[in-house]
């Protein structure tokens, strides 16, 4: 009898699961805003994966053809070509996924370590709350690019380390999240409950208030990963990123600024890249966000 119960309240909680779900997806399709977002990141992502198949590595992206230089957009090349021959459209077509990888591994870290943060601070609350905040208004106060100038200076340039530099730098605004989302629901009943059986605080957090969190949680990485690709190509402009020849879109823009007069298609490419990406993102968390949220349910 007591397996038949707990079969039933499984199936009742992948039923409420299943039905969440498709009520999230449904309040996502009416955003055509979102939509177009999905179906731009779909396509970005097929293309970075679909990469070695459409393109030689060795010849298309790093290899150099000093006859084909400065060529502008044709058919041939539609992007044009570089100052060493390179098709511009390979790179940017792989620089996909130094870009990407470093926006969705960068934001990972900055949620790990921010959610960590924020929901201690939120459920625990005291000096350990205060001395977590006032930590997080310190890093807020600093410029984001600085901050993880001053990381990957410390820790040398590898794409490892533009990675945890670009993650430290985005965790301030995960804290505050994570600890806003804490403060509403620590004090529902059934984390009194959980309290009342005798569930450990770290239980209590994982099990109980962590879920009930997510939403936030997840439109803020959403959001912040378009940020993360931002800095992470502001610092490849600045030599600080992905080594060359590596084709990262930040440092693709800091080689075409040297010819941004004459052969100004070498700088407009990847920033349209960029620029795509980036939006694509934003439109993405901003239904996403709308439809997580049961006060903007209609």
């Amino acid at each position: 009898m007591a397996e038949i119960n707990e079969k039933q309240m499984r199936a009742s909680q992948l039923y409420k699961k299943r039905n969440s779900f498709e009520m999230v997806w449904r309040q996502l399709r009416r955003n055509k805003g979102a939509i177009i977002g999905l179906i731009l990141l779909i396509v970005i992502i097929l293309g970075s994966l679909l990469a070695p198949v459409i393109y030689d590595y060795d010849t298309d992206v790093i290899g150099m053809n000093v006859r084909e230089r400065m060529q502008w957009p044709s058919a041939k090349h539609i992007c044009g070509t570089d100052d060493l021959g390179r098709d511009i459209f390979a790179r940017i077509v792989y620089g996909a996924r130094y870009s990407l990888a470093v926006g969705f591994v960068a934001v990972i870290i900055a949620l790990l370590i921010g959610t960590a943060l924020g929901a201690a601070a939120g459920y625990i609350g005291g000096i350990f709350e205060n001395v977590v905040m006032r930590i997080c208004d310190i890093f807020s106060s600093i410029p984001s690019v600085l901050m993880a100038i001053a990381v990957v200076s410390a820790l040398g340039k590898s794409t490892a380390n533009l990675m945890l530099a670009v993650g430290i730098a985005s965790t301030a605004p995960f804290v505050r999240v994570a600890r806003a989302a804490v403060l509403v629901v620590r004090g529902e009943e059934y984390v009194e409950a959980a309290r009342a059986i005798g569930q450990p605080d770290w239980k209590i957090v994982v099990v109980h208030i962590l879920p009930n969190c997510l939403s936030q949680i997840i439109v803020q990485a959403t959001l912040r990963v378009g940020s993360a690709i931002i800095s992470a190509a502001q610092l490849s402009f600045l030599g600080l990123g992905v080594p060359a020849p590596a084709p990262e879109w930040g440092s693709m823009l800091s080689a075409g600024r040297l010819y941004i007069r004459d052969y100004s298609y070498m700088t407009l490419f990847p920033g349209i890249a960029i620029m795509i990406t980036v939006l694509s993102l934003n439109l993405l968390g901003d239904g996403l966000r709308d439809a997580l949220d049961p006060k903007l349910k209609r």
